[in-house]
């Protein structure tokens, strides 16, 4: 595991003075083809913690995943998280889940520790078998966590599973996973590497992000390139991380996100990087996992006469 110190925060808006450890989000998987890629998944918050009068968290949730007919399974990723030094024995449908890898993150406030935690498993096999349908995670369990986390409004829990599937309809296109575990505040830079920007058509980006607060937007910002970006309304552009699923177009997924942004102005054909910058001078968000889509089909160049 690689620490270390992400960032210093010292007489914010809260007046506390804020170090984080964390691990840099680095390139997981790459997929070459006629491929997508589709989030599914659902917080254990019953309400945004920063609104919470009696503090709770779940131990499940569910979740619809819908492809289309032609759409076969490739890949399918498993991400759960939640405060608190860990729990890494769930269930998805029923079946016991145990990870490949975890992710560590933990920040100091007025000589305070609260650790966070990711967990990841790949779950190809039980996704190709189930299909489309309903997914429950389940015995998610961070009630131990909850109340000392609730002095900072942290108190969280939810999870996520990245697909990724192909069909023969679909461009040429590159997919490129990336994971591990950075937050802010106050400012957050990560560089996307092994990129192959052929064609910026139809290019997007998708976040998995935990902990983001709808009422918090001061100094929030999301920039490609050094460009801010938005999906307003669903995501402004002063407030990213918001409590969102831009797939199914929810503004309740509580303290996490699941947003895809469409990034097609943003970089530019031969880039090999994109840098991505999160400021925020108040919100705590945690950045887990960053899909990108490039399209890799060269433009038809055929020279076409009319008659």
């Amino acid at each position: 595991m690689k620490l270390h110190i992400q960032n210093i925060l010292i007489g914010n808006v809260l007046l506390f003075s804020s170090i984080i450890f964390g691990q840099d989000i680095s390139l997981f998987q790459q997929f070459n083809g006629r491929y997508d890629f589709v989030f599914v998944g659902n917080t254990l918050n019953p309400i945004e913690n920063s609104f919470q009068t009696s503090v709770s968290v779940l131990t499940s949730s569910s979740a619809q995943l819908s492809l289309n007919p032609n759409d076969q399974i490739e890949k399918a990723y498993l991400y759960w998280a939640g405060c608190g030094p860990g729990d890494f024995d769930v269930k998805l449908n029923g079946q016991l889940i145990q990870p490949d890898r975890t992710f560590i993150l933990q920040r100091v406030v007025s000589n305070l520790v609260f650790d966070y935690f990711s967990a990841f498993k790949e779950v190809t096999d039980q996704v190709q078998a189930t299909g489309n349908g309903n997914y429950t995670l389940s015995d998610l369990d961070v009630s131990a966590s909850i109340d000392f986390h609730s002095q900072r409004s942290t108190n969280f829990a939810g999870w996520a599973i990245i697909v990724i599937y192909k069909n023969q309809n679909l461009s040429l296109n590159q997919l490129n996973v990336y994971d591990g575990m950075q937050a802010v505040p106050d400012e957050v830079n990560i560089t996307l590497n092994s990129l192959n920007v052929i064609d910026n058509n139809d290019a997007k980006i998708g976040f998995l992000a935990w902990e983001g607060d709808s009422g918090i937007a001061v100094n929030e910002t999301l920039r490609i390139n050094g460009a801010p970006i938005g999906n307003p309304p669903l995501n402004p552009v002063n407030n990213a991380f918001n409590g969102t699923n831009s797939l199914t177009n929810s503004n309740v997924l509580y303290n996490m996100d699941l947003d895809v942004y469409p990034i097609q102005n943003n970089i530019s054909i031969g880039d090999t990087t994109a840098q991505i910058q999160l400021t925020s001078s108040q919100d705590f968000v945690m950045i887990n996992a960053i899909v990108t889509k490039l399209n890799s089909q060269l433009p038809d160049a055929r020279i076409t006469f009319a008659t």
